[in-house]
């Protein structure tokens, strides 16, 4: 419903209530004041009226008994007269439409009026003449040659003006009090339903244009309005991920700026000292040469792995890389991961295993292709801290109620307690030292758990060797 109907409807509905209201009030005062007031002077106007009437209807059957010439009589008339004086009413005798005697002084018109109305058989038993009301009564005699003639009997109807005048005094003062009280309860909840809202919605709209997002529109008021308060917050929560992820952009653009100009100055460097040692001949014999080539070689693989990971991180932290989940079975899938790094691990003389410690099968949803980069980037950093011969790594599957633990363990020299927070951290090398690439390997691997609703965390000891943790909700 709109703005215009709803108002319409409110409205109509108020006046509705209010001449309820008013009527219920009128009964209600109507009963008080006949209980506390009306009921001993009502009882007199009854009797009143009934002892009037009833004495208009004796003279009445009395006259019936009579012949018109007898109503001509003086000595009638004075009883008649008399008789009327105590009542308070009037006698009127008519001859052929004029008037023979009265008690009272009618005009010719009240006269006439009162015998065409008292003619008709269904006739009413009282009349109004100057504004005041009438008891009537009439006898009819039939005259010779034609003639017609009647007696109008007619008693006053005293009203009981005051009480009216009261009434009518509180009915129209019931009636616009109500009236304006309906009136201010539509209005205020008018305003509060629409006017206010929409001057909340405009101080909103002017702070989204002077670029304050932070405020949120909440969803008040009725019909449209709220619609238009969830449609404006809609927009306001859109515009701030649009500013954000622009900031995000800029961010990125920045770090990757100043990561490539820094982390790969080393590498190009060496590269180029290498191909000039080559250039000017420093590497005569073919031996010398073929192991500038080959580091030369190292050095572009490190260059291209190092831009792929800034690559893939900025990726990740703008949520711009899809996942493509599926429903694995943990076992199989780290057997998989286990089969496929074997070969390299046993080439550098390092021990790598698959301990199961499982209960059941477990199967977890993930992205294989994602996960796979998490488990080969922790890995590698575990094969560059074990030493060779001795190194030994090790996969543990265990679970609990809802997740599944994989634990990745080592048997390096560890890492200190003071810089394990920070390990996954972009660019964050615990070990200056063997900086060997991109330092980008384990903030990947959280950003890729966390796309899949896990968590990682790390334990270490420092000659004990790290655990590396990672939980994944079971299906």
């Amino acid at each position: 419903m709109n703005f215009t109907k709803r108002f319409f409807t409110m409205n109509a509905l108020a006046l509705l209530a209010t001449i309820g209201l008013t009527l219920l009030a009128v009964v209600i005062f109507i009963a008080a004041y006949t209980r506390m007031f009306g009921q001993e002077v009502q009882t007199k106007e009854f009797q009143r009226a009934f002892e009037v009437r009833a004495a208009i209807s004796d003279i009445q059957q009395r006259a019936q008994a009579l012949s018109f010439d007898q109503l001509l009589d003086k000595q009638y008339q004075t009883d008649l007269a008399r008789q009327m004086s105590a009542l308070g009413a009037s006698a009127v005798i008519v001859k052929n439409r004029e008037v023979i005697y009265a008690t009272t002084n009618f005009t010719k018109m009240d006269i006439e009026k009162s015998l065409i109305l008292s003619s008709q058989p269904s006739g009413p038993s009282t009349l109004e003449l100057h504004g005041d009301n009438y008891q009537l009564a009439r006898v009819d005699y039939k005259l010779p040659l034609g003639e017609a003639g009647v007696l109008l009997l007619l008693a006053p109807i005293k009203m009981n003006t005051a009480f009216f005048w009261l009434l009518g005094g509180f009915t129209l003062g019931f009636f616009t009090l109500v009236f304006l009280a309906m009136n201010f309860w539509v209005s205020y909840r008018f305003a509060r339903g629409i006017v206010s809202p929409i001057s909340r919605l405009k101080d909103a709209a002017r702070a989204i244009s002077e670029g304050d997002l932070s405020r949120g529109i909440a969803e008040e008021g009725e019909g449209e309005v709220r619609e238009l308060c969830r449609t404006l917050e809609l927009m306001r929560i859109k515009l701030k991920e649009s500013v954000y992820l622009q900031e995000k952009y800029d961010d990125n653009r920045k770090f990757l700026v100043s990561s490539i100009s820094h982390d790969l100055k080393t590498p190009v460097t060496s590269i180029k000292g290498y191909i000039e040692g080559i250039i000017d001949g420093v590497a005569k014999s073919p031996e010398k040469l073929a192991e500038y080539l080959d580091i030369a070689r190292s050095k572009a693989i490190l260059v291209n792995a190092m831009i792929d990971d800034l690559l893939l991180y900025s990726k990740l932290d703008l949520n711009q890389l899809p996942y493509h989940f599926e429903k694995s079975d943990v076992v199989a899938y780290f057997e998989d991961c286990i089969a496929d790094y074997r070969y390299e691990f046993e080439k550098a003389n390092v021990a790598i295993e698959l301990i199961n410690e499982l209960e059941s099968q477990v199967a977890v949803r993930i992205d294989r292709e994602r996960l796979r980069r998490v488990i080969q980037n922790i890995l590698d950093n575990a094969l560059m801290v074990v030493e060779k011969d001795r190194g030994r790594i090790a996969i543990i599957l265990r679970e609990t109620r809802t997740s599944a633990i994989i634990e990745i363990r080592d048997n390096g020299k560890g890492i200190p307690e003071a810089k394990l927070p920070y390990i996954f951290e972009r660019f964050y090398q615990a070990d200056p030292s063997r900086k060997s690439g991109s330092g980008l390997g384990l903030a990947i691997a959280k950003q890729i758990v966390e796309g899949h609703e896990g968590k990682i965390w790390a334990t270490s000891q420092e000659g004990e060797g790290t655990r590396i943790m990672i939980s994944l909700k079971k299906l």
